[in-house]
């Protein structure tokens, strides 16, 4: 069974990734990519107590990310398809635990180029996800099945390589055997990329 959803994902990416290529049809331009963002909101995953009271929490779409991959420009830069694979994590750390929110997202999103604007989204498979802890938390491990999701983004181009921009995830994690249950990472994010050549 994990076989057959891995192929329908590879195939909704494969078919994305063939029609953004439609719209490049003289791509004049290849282009490596440096990103980074911070994701929030979606369903609770867990909450820590501290010995002062307080709480913190971790939500399925929260976590920063770092990441990189390949930018693909037609010959009059008026389309941008981006092909990027990053790390996604949020820590809650105390004195004697360590909690652990963690997937790595390979996203390919399409783009529409204006002169300081871009407005695109596309798809986003999140590899491995996992919830995991340490020290007197180490009895929490918690693995999801890969998922696949959509993105909406729009950014505002800074210079023409430099881009600064928000975007909204749809996407739904399914817990792994033992466990059951499943948690919506729909949420919002800022992020940052550079084009360079």
């Amino acid at each position: 069974m994990p076989h057959i959803r891995l192929s329908k994902s590879l195939l909704a990416l494969a078919f994305a990734v063939a029609l953004a290529g439609h719209t490049l049809p003289a791509a004049a331009d290849v282009q490596g990519i440096f990103k980074m963002g911070y994701d929030f909101g979606g369903d609770e995953m867990v909450t820590v107590p501290f010995t002062d009271g307080s709480t913190k929490t971790i939500k399925a779409n929260e976590g920063f990310n770092l990441g990189g991959g390949i930018a693909f420009l037609n010959r009059d830069r008026t389309w941008e398809l981006d092909l990027t694979l990053a790390y996604k994590f949020k820590l809650i750390n105390a004195s004697n635990a360590d909690v652990t929110w963690s997937t790595v997202p390979f996203e390919a999103l399409a783009f529409y180029r204006f002169d300081y604007l871009r407005l695109g989204g596309g798809v986003a498979y999140h590899i491995n996800p996992r919830l995991e802890g340490s020290g007197v938390a180490s009895n929490l491990d918690i693995k999801f099945k890969d998922a696949l999701g959509g993105i909406v983004q729009v950014d505002w181009l800074i210079t023409e390589n430099v881009a600064l921009g928000l975007r909204y995830t749809f996407l739904e994690y399914e817990a792994k055997a033992p466990f059951t249950g499943t948690a919506k990472s729909d949420g919002a994010g800022v992020t940052f990329s550079w084009n360079f050549f």
